[in-house]
C-alpha cells in the first residue's frame, strides 16, 4: 500500500510544491483546499489547474525513464467555510482593509493574519486522515507548507503551535497515533521550496513552467478585462504586495523567471519591471 497524506493546497506557491513533494516521494495524496473568503480566491482556481494537469500528466501513461517516478492521481476537494467571511478581522477577507505592500517582514504585515486560520485548516486535515488511517489500516501524514520566511508574521506557522496542536488533537481522539505531522520546509525559506520543486519536478517528469504558473501567491490579484463588451477578463499577480515580493525574490535567487504573469492597474508588465521594482523594496528593508 502506498503511503498516505492530507494537504493542505492552498493554491500558492508553497503548498504546491509539497505537493510535488509527496508525490515524488511515494505518497498518495488527498489535497484540501479552503474556501474562507479570501480576497485572492483566485488561488483556489489555481489549485484545481494544478492538479488537474498533474493528473493529467499521470494519466499519460507509463514513462519511459526509468529515472521518472511514476505516482497516482491526486484526490482534490475544496471545503467551503461558508459564513466565515463576516466573522473574520483581517486584511485577506473580502470586506477587510487594504492588503499592505512592503516587505514581507515589515510590522504592517500583520493586517495579513486571518485569525486561527492554520488551526481551522488543521482541525479539517487531522479529521480526514485519521479516517483514512482508520479506513486502511495505515499511517497518514498531515502535510503543510509552513515555512521559516513565515515564522515572524504567522504565530501558527511555528514549530511550537503545531506541537501543541498536534497534542491536543491526539489528547482529543482514539487512533490518534496512526497521523504524523509532516512538515518538511519548517526550517527553509521560499528559496529553498523552489529549489526542491525543481528537483521535483524532475522527478516526476512534469515542466516546472507548467507548474508554477498554476500557482498564486499574490494578496492583490488583478483582474484586467481584455475585452471588456464580452467581460473577458484575465487575472495577473500583482508584485508589489509582501507576499509576491517574497515570491519573486526567491525566483530570482533561484535564476529564472517566474512563469506566473504580473500587472500593476494600467496593465501587464515585464519581468524586468518585477524584478526592478523588487529589489529596490529588497535594498529599502535591508538598509532600515
Amino acid at each position: 500500500m502506498n503511503k498516505q497524506a492530507v494537504l493542505s493546497l492552498s493554491g500558492g506557491m508553497d503548498s504546491s510544491t509539497l505537493l510535488l513533494h509527496l508525490l515524488a516521494n511515494g505518497y498518495e495524496v488527498t489535497a484540501l483546499s479552503f474556501d474562507y473568503g479570501q480576497k485572492h480566491n483566485v488561488e483556489l482556481e489555481r489549485a484545481k489547474e494544478l492538479v488537474s494537469y498533474i493528473n493529467s500528466k499521470c494519466e499519460d501513461g507509463p514513462k519511459e525513464n526509468p529515472n521518472v517516478w511514476k505516482y497516482i492521481p491526486v484526490k482534490h476537494q475544496v471545503i467551503k467555510l461558508d459564513g466565515l467571511q463576516q466573522l473574520l478581522n483581517s486584511a485577506l477577507v473580502t470586506g477587510g482593509e487594504d492588503v499592505p505592500e512592503g516587505h514581507y517582514a515589515e510590522e504592517n504585515m500583520k493586517a495579513t493574519v486571518v485569525p486561527n486560520r492554520n488551526k481551522i485548516f488543521s482541525s479539517i486535515i487531522q479529521a480526514v486522515a485519521l479516517s483514512i488511517a482508520e479506513q486502511k489500516n495505515t499511517e497518514c501524514a498531515i502535510a503543510m507548507g509552513i515555512h521559516a520566511g513565515d515564522h515572524a508574521i504567522y504565530p501558527d506557522c511555528r514549530q511550537e503551535f503545531r506541537d501543541a496542536d498536534f497534542e491536543a488533537f491526539k489528547m482529543g481522539n482514539w487512533g490518534a497515533e496512526k497521523v504524523i505531522i509532516y512538515t518538511p520546509y519548517l526550517n527553509t525559506d521560499k528559496f529553498g521550496i523552489l529549489e526542491d520543486g525543481e528537483k521535483c519536478c524532475d522527478c516526476l517528469g512534469i515542466d516546472f513552467n507548467e507548474v508554477y504558473k498554476r500557482t498564486n501567491t499574490s494578496y492583490k490579484p488583478i483582474k484586467h478585462y481584455h475585452r471588456p463588451e464580452t467581460n473577458s477578463y484575465k487575472w495577473y499577480s500583482d508584485y508589489k504586495s509582501a507576499s509576491s515580493v517574497e515570491r519573486i525574490e526567491a525566483f530570482i535567487k533561484l535564476g529564472r523567471p517566474d512563469p506566473v504573469e504580473y500587472a500593476n492597474e494600467t496593465g501587464p508588465v515585464s519581468w524586468e519591471i518585477v524584478v526592478e521594482h523588487t529589489n529596490r523594496i529588497l535594498e529599502q528593508h535591508k538598509n532600515k
